[in-house]
């Protein structure tokens, strides 16, 4: 009878043929998932046979990774910001760098207890993870997004954590209204003419999260104006985008009016995030 080892082992070698990065943590991660074990728990069982009932599920989830389900879809939840949220085919997986991006908004200054959206929300989790951290100094989460399933996934996420932020159905600010002390965006940045070089896992992710236009921008050129005109006195808008993209993104940030706009790497090295105040008042 296969032991915990033996399927770890066979596993990992599996995920490996099948061009899977990081096969053995992905198959700590699923073996894990599984049997309801920590990764230190899995360890400390290496002996323990494995039963047939447990061999039949652990194939079929190996089976789709090994064929570019991403691992977060398999195991229903993803972590951000030391929270775990729901995860699924409704919304983008979020990535390491909006972690950052999340982080990194945290640390800068804008006027608490502060009303915040959170434009093109997805799953929820940037918008969601901010309030968290901010508590009693978050005074309004406002989560809008086009996409209804999307929203559906956000709904699900804010009620794991205990929030309620208001929920809007909306093409970019359409629905939305007021002015905000903090906005921030993960808005669809690839090009269409990228899709043919996006890997398995991040084919899984929805098009209208993905894409948008020749050189990925054209979400940003609509977003920026307005969100210029929505800023509080002080206040801040944060953003992630892709490689290659800072320079026209400082264009589109000077066209808005937004004349302070700092540009900052991600830990690859790669200028992926801003940080912009509203316009100078006459």
């Amino acid at each position: 009878m296969k032991t915990v080892l033996d399927c770890m082992e066979s596993g990992t070698q599996y995920l490996e043929k099948r061009g899977v990065e990081d096969a053995r943590s992905n198959m700590q991660w699923l073996m894990g998932f599984l049997l309801g074990l920590t990764r230190i728990q899995l360890y400390q069982q290496f002996d323990r046979p494995m039963e047939e009932g447990e061999l039949a599920p652990l194939r079929d989830l190996l089976k789709k990774r090994g064929e570019g389900v991403p691992l977060q879809h398999l195991l229903g939840t993803v972590e951000f910001l030391r929270r775990e949220f729901l995860c699924d085919g409704r919304a983008l997986i979020p990535r390491p760098e909006t972690e950052e991006l999340a982080e990194a908004v945290l640390k800068r200054e804008f006027p608490r207890p502060a009303r915040i959206l959170d434009m093109g929300t997805g799953s929820g989790v940037l918008g969601l993870s901010i309030a968290a951290e901010l508590g009693e100094a978050c005074r309004e989460l406002v989560l809008a997004d086009l996409c209804p399933e999307a929203l559906g996934l956000a709904r699900e996420n804010a009620a794991r954590h205990g929030l309620i932020p208001t929920i809007l159905e909306s093409d970019l600010f359409a629905k939305v209204e007021g002015r905000f002390d903090l906005i921030v965006a993960n808005l669809p940045y690839v090009s269409e003419t990228d899709r043919d070089g996006l890997s398995r896992e991040v084919g899984h992710d929805p098009d209208l999260a993905l894409f948008s236009g020749k050189d990925g921008l054209d979400a940003y050129r609509r977003f920026l104006p307005e969100a210029a005109k929505r800023l509080e006195r002080n206040g801040l808008i944060a953003f992630e985008f892709g490689i290659d993209q800072a320079s026209t993104l400082s264009q589109l940030t000077r066209a808005a009016g937004l004349t302070e706009c700092e540009l900052l790497p991600d830990l690859s090295g790669i200028v992926r995030f801003a940080f912009c105040r509203p316009p100078i008042s006459p």
